[in-house]
């Protein structure tokens, strides 16, 4: 049996917005509740469930995208490059959704939390050189995060005492108010949605259970990544609360500019000037790649701004392998700094060629620019 459409589930158009998905959530959560349809627990239960996962893909931006792209297949796995889980539980969207009804702050500390909590992602933003970025490197960095704390293993209690039941909530980390018809539920106000009270908080990281750590990681940058790609360590984020898993860390990939090249997607530009003379006779020049120096053969007669493409010199795609290509863009030099007898023999160059008036034979584009400026004012008259 297929899935039914996400948006069809939640009864939103495809350019709902967050607000408009979380009011669409919140109603059908609150009907399809099993504690709510005791009578028809069972489909209740399947219904909202439903709800909940169409809530929970289309409520990231990823996964929408992903999802909005390739359909139910597009969701069944996140991104990047280095692979892992991720993401929250089903406590934390609840909870997000229905903060304004039972109190507290966002998803992660409320009831329902039942105690195991998933560690945040953390971001680390990597500034690499060109030469670095398509070859590829291992770099050593230092992240900031929150790691167990080895003095109490992450209990929070003082070492050689424990964590007891809360004797308020008894251990389920949220009590039951009775409003009307409705039963709400609430984040216990003793143990903070935990279950557990610490007696006697560990001396070390004052019964958080975490504490602040600088580590350093070594990051294996792919050849081939250019700005804003990202590459996952999974498990390297923030330590997860009560034994829960840690989050992930993602490194943001930023490239600085080049003082040679500039790129673009797999290809490679730059800027060769050259003179004159060689522009107008030809020559061979001596042109840098990122891999070494290649002779550069210049037709006679080139003008400025004429690319000559150096097949397979670019960079290799990190994800297809395909290598791009180095392109070449030729710059005339006007010559300074000459001197009396230099400007003779250039004046005589010129009355040689016939001067402004050589026409096209010499100066193919001046010709044609003329032509263009006395079409220009013949068309401004009539």
């Amino acid at each position: 049996m297929s899935k039914r459409d996400y948006y069809e589930i939640l009864g939103v158009q495809k350019n709902a917005t967050e607000k408009e998905l979380k009011k669409a959530f919140k109603k059908l959560a609150m009907k399809h509740h099993p504690d709510r349809n005791q009578e028809n627990k069972d489909e209740s239960e399947v219904k909202f469930k439903e709800a909940k996962e169409a809530y929970e893909i289309l409520s990231d931006a990823q996964k929408r995208a992903a999802y909005d792209q390739f359909g139910h297949a597009g969701v069944d796995q996140s991104a990047g490059f280095g692979g892992g889980g991720g993401g929250g539980n089903f406590n934390d969207i609840f909870g997000d959704v229905f903060g304004d009804m039972f109190g507290g702050g966002g998803g992660r500390g409320r009831a329902g939390a039942s105690r195991v909590q998933r560690g945040s992602d953390l971001r680390y933003n990597l500034e690499l050189s060109l030469e670095d970025a398509v070859a590829g490197t291992t770099v050593k960095i230092r992240v900031p995060t929150q790691v167990q704390c080895d003095e109490c293993g992450g209990s929070g209690a003082k070492k050689g005492t424990s964590p007891t039941t809360c004797s308020t909530c008894h251990g389920q980390g949220q009590v039951r108010m009775q409003q009307g018809f409705f039963t709400m539920q609430q984040t216990c106000p003793v143990c903070h949605g935990r279950g557990k009270e610490i007696k006697e908080p560990c001396n070390k990281c004052h019964g958080h259970g975490r504490v602040e750590k600088q580590k350093t990681l070594s990051v294996k940058v792919p050849a081939g990544v250019d700005n804003g790609d990202r590459i996952r360590l999974s498990g390297e984020g923030e330590a997860g609360a009560n034994g829960g898993p840690s989050g992930d860390l993602f490194v943001q990939i930023y490239v600085k500019e080049h003082p040679i090249f500039e790129r673009d997607g797999n290809d490679l530009y730059c800027e060769v000037p050259i003179s004159f003379v060689t522009a107008a006779l030809g020559g061979e020049l001596e042109v840098p790649t990122l891999t070494g120096k290649l002779k550069l053969k210049v037709p006679a007669e080139s003008q400025s701004g004429k690319l000559f493409r150096m097949r397979n010199k670019g960079v290799k795609s990190v994800r297809s392998g395909h290598t791009g290509d180095l392109l070449c863009r030729i710059s005339i030099e006007t010559p300074v700094n000459l001197s009396d007898e230099q400007k003779d023999i250039l004046r005589q160059f010129e009355e040689a060629t016939g001067g402004s008036a050589g026409g096209e034979k010499h100066s193919p584009k001046h010709s044609s620019w003329l032509d263009g400026v006395k079409q220009f004012f013949e068309d401004m008259k009539s």
